[in-house]
């Protein structure tokens, strides 16, 4: 799955360039069109980079930026007609992870999109990560991340996940999912299944996926 990327520019003209530009290179692009609703779009949109202008409709690209950081440590970088010495020093104050001028060089931009992502999500090039609704599953850290935010899992947590994430969308039974861990050597029964989802559950509640696991009744969990 690409990485997601949210352009906020309010120039139609720019923000389509970028989203050409970033899809040419294999990167999903979204962009924010309602300046009133940017910091919402951005959670539900769940980007792994934020390209962000400064002078927006509303509040703004410094105050967006200040929200974003309050729950997400996700790459930051301003794309900007500014040039002020004042604006860059604002953007690294707030939390912004780069700062470039337009016009912009689309090679210079697309490296260092490249080079934040890498810093942000070693485990990409050197182990398998799945992913699914905005979630990521590091299987080389046993972690599992979600918008900057990142819990620990245990062996047990980390193969149930696993499992979940392998079928994500489709139904899968509690006996299924047993049967799986034995098969893998974690002796695991059913009453055993249950208090370890529900701990699951807490730790991704406390990175904001509540409800990402889903219970069916006399069936199994879903995600």
């Amino acid at each position: 799955m690409p990485y997601k990327i949210l352009i906020v520019e309010d120039d139609p003209a720019i923000r389509a360039q970028l989203q050409i530009l970033l899809s040419g290179a294999g990167y999903e692009a979204g962009a924010v069109t309602d300046f009133g609703r940017a910091a919402e779009q951005f959670r539900s949109y769940a980007p792994h980079l934020v390209l962000l202008d400064i002078q927006l409709p509303g509040a703004g690209g410094f105050e967006l930026c200040s929200r974003i950081r309050a729950v997400s440590d996700v790459p930051i970088v301003f794309v900007t007609g500014s040039s002020a010495d004042m604006d860059e020093l604002n953007s690294i104050l707030l939390g912004g992870d780069a700062f470039i001028t337009k016009p912009y060089n689309p090679a210079i931009l697309l490296a260092r999109v490249a080079a934040l992502l890498r810093r942000a999500y070693p485990a990409a090039d050197g182990g398998e990560v799945l992913r699914w609704n905005g979630a990521a599953l590091h299987l080389e850290r046993s972690q599992i991340e979600y918008q900057g935010r990142r819990a620990d899992l245990t062996k047990n947590e980390l193969k149930i996940l696993y499992y979940l994430f392998k079928h994500a969308g489709a139904i899968c039974p509690r006996a299924d999912i047993v049967d799986f861990l034995w098969d893998n050597q974690l002796y695991i029964d059913d009453n055993a299944l249950s208090v370890h989802v529900a701990r699951i559950r807490e730790k991704l509640a406390g990175i904001g996926l509540e409800g990402f696991i889903k219970t069916r009744h006399r069936q199994g969990y879903t995600l």
